[in-house]
């Protein structure tokens, strides 16, 4: 089946504009992005109307009362749905803290939701966000989860998840975490500083080993002083390395995401949401990582008053993110697109408009005040059902 997106404005991803082009999609692939495509197949008209690719969510937990963790494969594919539904059309599933057995469960769940489904979102792969993680700098993660790094339960989880990207976040300053990092990228896993109180040094070792991003930088890790940088720094000024940012507003101070934003190479800025089951939900109780979360006014805390992960939807963070720096939808869309996809080396079925990716994007009525229009995931539009 084709289907000609015509007479849209389309963001093109390597010179960060948009211009008036129509788009063929073939079998939920794009097969041609160009202009004046011969209408030969079903037709949807765009005119005055903005064609953005469809987000990709590297670090999210869950949504809509379900988290990544303890859903079964329906669930996941109720998920699947409702991420899709925000504009997010592409996801790590992301793994709190957990014993192993739960971690396999976890992965064959996912494993049964790793087809290409139009209408849906697609879960790209693991990322793997516990566990292996500093007690000092647990955040939200209960202590008696944790466990040093250990290369033969990593071989496990990866041998559930092969051939699909996995993600692996750890502490990598922890006794045998240099050897797990360099299992782990042996393995062909993407890594990342995660919950960590590496000091400047040894987050610049780390990315000199092959760390390739920062998780959530500025939370759970150590924070800036003028004669030990710490982490977060290592993360703004290696352009080496990826900068994870949470853009709620309340992980990170809108002035800390401005700075973020001069310093850092924009090719290596990512906006993720680290959202927990809570996200599209009302305030209640909910659990993250074996701990108990209350949300009120949309902030997730554990008992203790640490901040559990964000009910964020990853729409959301990009307006938020353009709000706080005062940045246009133009420069600031890669970083909810195509830089997240790159990250985790999912960029060749995602993250852009391009020949040969999945037909993934959303339509858009105003580039200067965006509002998540009509979706589409691998060619077909999502029920808002």
């Amino acid at each position: 089946m084709t289907t000609i997106i015509k007479n849209g404005h389309v963001y093109d991803t390597a010179l960060k504009r948009f211009s008036k082009k129509d788009i063929e999609i073939r079998d939920g692939i794009i097969v041609s992005v160009r202009e004046n495509i011969p209408c030969d197949g079903v037709t949807v008209d765009c005119e005055g109307k903005y064609v953005i690719p469809g987000l990709v969510d590297v670090h999210t937990h869950g949504r809509a009362g379900c988290d990544f963790n303890t859903a079964d494969a329906g669930q996941c594919l109720y998920m699947r749905r409702k991420y899709a539904q925000t504009g997010t059309t592409t996801v790590m599933a992301t793994l709190a803290s957990a014993p192993m057995e739960a971690f396999l469960d976890s992965a064959e769940a996912v494993g049964k939701n790793r087809d290409e489904t139009p209408g849906l979102c697609t879960i790209a792969g693991i990322h793997l966000e516990g566990r292996y993680l500093n007690p000092k700098r647990r955040g939200a993660h209960a202590p008696e989860l944790l466990h040093a790094p250990d290369t033969e339960e990593l071989d496990m989880l990866m041998d559930r998840m092969s051939p699909l990207p996995f993600h692996v976040s750890a502490a990598y300053e922890l006794e045998g975490g240099e050897q797990f990092l360099l299992h782990a990228l042996s393995r062909g896993a993407t890594c990342g500083l995660a919950h960590t109180d590496a000091t400047y040094g040894q987050a610049e070792r780390y990315a000199d080993l092959g760390v390739t991003s920062f998780t959530h930088t500025f939370n759970a890790m150590r924070g800036i002083h003028h004669r030990e940088p710490g982490c977060a720094v290592a993360s703004l000024m290696d352009d080496r390395v990826y900068t994870e940012l949470i853009c709620d507003g309340h992980h990170v101070h809108p002035a800390m995401i401005k700075l973020a934003a001069k310093l850092k190479d924009p090719d290596k800025l990512v906006l993720i949401t680290d959202s927990l089951e809570a996200a599209g939900s009302p305030d209640g109780e909910y659990n993250i990582a074996g701990m108990p979360v209350t949300v009120k006014d949309g902030i997730a805390l554990t008992p203790d008053g640490a901040l559990a992960g964000s009910t964020l939807d990853l729409f959301s963070g990009l307006l938020n993110f353009m709000s706080f720096t005062g940045m246009e939808l133009e420069q600031a869309l890669p970083f909810a697109t195509i830089n997240p996809a790159r990250m985790v080396r999912a960029d060749g079925r995602c993250g852009s408009l391009s020949e040969g990716k999945r037909a993934d994007f959303i339509i858009i009525d105003s580039r200067d005040k965006p509002e998540p229009g009509t979706v589409y995931c691998s060619g077909a539009p999502v029920s808002i059902e």
